[in-house]
């Protein structure tokens, strides 16, 4: 998606949307409003009210997970909230990327700033300040069940102590200098900091949120690689007539068809008679068949289904972001702290579990669509003629890769199944229930990847038959801007590089040249 480019984030009374955390990834500042000091120090205010009260209150003065009716001891809770941070600071694995660990932080403290968790200011504060310094704690990717991303969030609030590791202009520092050099004093945790800081589900929440933006961005050059496909096999234009999105009334599939039509709009007349049997080849260019195969003919049925559960992960991770996901939950209302289970992500954990479906379904129209043009280049003497002469066409390569685009639709069918039940049972049984939130976000992003090989490879084959001498006559309006700036980045690769070469290439120009060209030309 295409960011505005602010410069300054506010979270204050009105709910955070996605494109503002976005912005803050990107680099911009962020600072609390008055509003939102206002309810932490209310919330502070009912946790102090607590902490030496009569009432065993979970996290505060007992213990966790099966110690959770265990009363502390005083002389144990001076140094406990330390103690949480320290001892859940057992993630594995590589680093998680430094964008997702600033989305991670700018959740938490959207969290924080809705005034349940009964967090210091100083807490807030701090994360403030780690993300305008661009602090990144270095937080292993592997350390959550989806039920707060416990071990994930301990390795951020361990550099808000002066502990731990963090990345800085590329270097990796520890905590402790890291803070020093950026002139922030380290926290000293109050009554239900270390837990504030810790049970969250920051991870799950900003790599969600990169993930369905990055998800929007694919689904709209799916419609683009189904536009060139359909152009470069004279495919029929009913199938995205508005009459026939209306009579289904799914807004998705409306939105598809809407997008796919403007891409082929300014192109040849259809032929409204046919001219092949129904079931049969792929007709020659010049010519329209009465209906083309289902990879065509259900694109915007298809996409509009990809698009209808990545509104609904939209919204899931929006809604978490703007929630209090603590337990215990501080009600400043009538000043209570209530046991509960708000920090399970259940929606937004089972909505990326069937995006991935519905992008392998994506992936596999993009796969098949290939047949059609591969059939389309050996039934037409000139377009083969290019494939076996012409390098500069990109068509030989294109129909190489195509069987690595094979192995790829392999892979992301398997990772169409889902992780949110993949979790068993922990800590004596009293947490026998898990989302595997980050873990099913993070397959998502993977299957974004797999989705991005396809179509690359799939505009390439439909490229090299578009450009092969006498092969159409006439493209639309975004198929030409399309192939445009695919012939400058081919153009400027050396006639020796490999075909890799060639579909990387192609790779990166999707995300970096087609999306802005596509969006400033006015294609949604």
């Amino acid at each position: 998606m295409t960011l505005a480019g602010t410069d300054l984030v506010t979270i204050s009374e009105e709910p955070l949307s996605l494109e503002e955390l976005l912005e803050v990834v990107a680099g911009a500042r962020i600072e609390l409003a008055p509003a939102a000091l206002d309810r932490i120090r209310a919330s502070q205010a009912v946790v102090d009210a607590a902490v030496d009260g009569p009432d065993l209150v979970y996290g505060l003065n007992t213990g966790l997970g099966h110690m959770r009716n265990e009363r502390m001891s005083r002389e144990a809770l001076a140094g406990y909230q330390d103690g949480i941070v320290a001892s859940h600071a057992g993630g594995m694995g590589a680093p998680l990327p430094s964008r997702i660990v600033r989305a991670a932080m700018a959740a938490r403290l959207s969290g924080l700033a809705r005034g349940g968790s009964g967090a210091s200011v100083g807490a807030a504060q701090i994360l403030v300040a780690l993300l305008n310094a661009r602090i990144h704690p270095i937080v292993p990717e592997i350390g959550s069940v989806g039920a707060a991303d416990l071990m994930h969030m301990a390795a951020i609030a361990q550099v808000a102590l002066g502990r731990g590791r963090a990345e800085v202009d590329g270097r990796v520092l520890d905590g402790a200098e890291a803070l020093r050099q950026a002139a922030i004093a380290p926290l000293t945790l109050g009554p239900k900091d270390g837990l504030a800081l810790v049970s969250a589900n920051g991870v799950a929440i900003g790599h969600g949120a990169l993930v369905v933006a990055r998800a929007a961005d694919l689904a709209s050059l799916a419609d683009v690689a189904l536009a060139l496909s359909l152009e470069a096999i004279g495919g029929n234009h009913s199938i995205v007539d508005p009459a026939v999105a209306a009579a289904k009334g799914i807004a998705g599939q409306a939105a598809a068809a809407d997008h796919i039509r403007a891409l082929l709009a300014g192109g040849p007349p259809e032929d409204s008679s046919p001219s092949s049997p129904v079931d049969g080849p792929t007709p020659p260019r010049g010519t329209t068949s009465v209906q083309d195969p289902l990879s065509f003919r259900v694109a915007p049925q298809v996409h509009g289904a990809f698009r209808t559960f990545l509104d609904v992960a939209w919204e899931a991770v929006e809604t978490e972001l703007n929630a209090s996901d603590d337990n215990p939950l501080v009600s400043i209302a009538d000043g209570r702290l209530i046991s509960n289970g708000n920090f399970q992500p259940v929606v937004l954990a089972l909505a990326f579990d069937a995006i991935r479906p519905a992008v392998a379904h994506v992936g596999q129209l993009s796969e098949r669509r290939m047949n059609h043009l591969w059939s389309t280049v050996f039934a037409q003497p000139l377009v083969l003629e290019a494939a076996s002469g012409a390098w500069a066409t990109g068509l030989q390569s294109g129909l190489l890769l195509r069987y690595a685009a094979a192995t790829r639709y392999a892979a992301l069918r398997g990772m169409a199944q889902p992780a949110t039940l993949d979790i068993g049972t922990l800590d004596l049984a009293v947490e026998d229930h898990a989302t595997n939130a980050p873990e099913t976000v993070r397959r998502t992003d993977e299957a974004l990847d797999a989705l991005e090989d396809i179509l690359a490879v799939e505009l390439l084959m439909a490229r090299g038959i578009l450009q092969a001498p006498g092969s159409h006559g006439g493209l639309g309006r975004g198929g030409r801007l399309v192939l445009a700036e695919l012939n400058e980045v081919i153009a400027k690769l050396p006639n020796a590089a490999a075909s890799s070469d060639l579909h990387e290439a192609i790779v990166v120009a999707m995300r970096d040249r087609l999306l802005p060209a596509l969006a400033s030309e006015g294609f949604a």
